[in-house]
């Protein structure tokens, strides 16, 4: 079981989302299976690349199948995380062919989806390189599939940020506005850690150089977001900021402009473009003998 699997099982269950994925998708029965081919029929599929890219959800695909059936013979060719090219064999199947038709779309639908994320993420990875800057992902997710887009971004080279609201602190400019301040969100973030005792990283989110002077002068926090910062404002924070603290760049950065900033010497780049504006990779799933 992969790492990222074992970390967010309190988050996510495929048993529970096998079961509601199936419900939206078969209802009653997929009826042109019923029709058309023996329940005891055993068939043998192949998932083939047609599109160049990284892949990403074999073992995401592994454990759907294994949820539809157990008795699926599920034979991996290509590993997560692998440049594949039009005409690559990923993996085999085989077992009850009314199950795995029944299965082929939603693996289909999940392996596409992540494999253009980590295609994606890995892009931006690499117009970094020479930097230390590491790219994330961010919250805009699509709901209740937030656990397969986070999964392809490391996957792909990339990092999570924060999983949900509840594994960090991450102040932003509605709750500045709202609770009157920078200075004053910063203090009510930490007075709740130390009265709950929990222990949570801070980020604050900052839109100028003011900001940030204002949050290296009071502190208590781990993280600062330069927020649509231009590259050479971000220098300027960067060079203020002088390994106190994380310094994340956020805001509109794309495969234009990222490399700009990763020059100026920041740690992170969250792009939300990862997951909320990808374009899935071309896969098939079909029957061979």
């Amino acid at each position: 079981m992969s790492k990222f699997i074992s970390q967010h099982k309190k988050q996510f269950s495929f048993k529970t989302f096998v079961k509601q994925a199936l419900q939206e998708d078969v209802g009653d029965g997929d009826h042109t299976v019923l029709s058309t081919i023996p329940k005891n029929h055993v068939g043998k599929m192949r998932l083939l690349v047609k599109q160049d890219g990284i892949l990403a959800g074999v073992e995401a695909a592994k454990e759907i199948f294994r949820e539809i059936d157990p008795a699926f013979k599920f034979k991996a060719i290509l590993k997560d995380g692998q440049p594949v090219k039009k005409g690559d064999v990923a993996f085999t199947v085989t077992g009850k062919t009314q199950k795995l038709l029944i299965a082929e779309r939603l693996v289909l639908n999940v392996m596409q989806r992540m494999s253009g994320i980590a295609t994606k993420t890995n892009h931006f990875q690499g117009l970094c390189a020479g930097t230390k800057a590491r790219v994330i992902d961010t919250r805009k997710t699509t709901p209740n599939f937030r656990f397969f887009e986070k999964w392809a971004v490391v996957i792909g080279g990339g990092a999570n940020h924060r999983y949900g609201l509840y594994d960090m602190i991450l102040i932003k400019d509605n709750h500045i506005d709202f609770c009157g301040g920078i200075i004053q969100a910063v203090d009510a973030a930490n007075t709740y850690l130390k009265k709950h005792k929990k222990k949570l990283q801070i980020e604050v989110e900052t839109r100028s150089i003011e900001d940030v002077k204002k949050v290296l002068a009071h502190g208590k926090v781990q993280r600062i977001m330069l927020d649509n910062f231009t590259p050479e404002a971000t220098r300027e924070a960067v060079l203020l900021i002088a390994g106190k603290y994380k310094v994340e760049s956020s805001g509109g950065i794309n495969e234009q402009t990222i490399a700009a900033y990763a020059a100026c010497g920041v740690d992170y780049i969250s792009v939300g473009a990862l997951t909320h504006q990808v374009k899935s990779l071309d896969l098939s799933l079909k029957a061979f003998s």
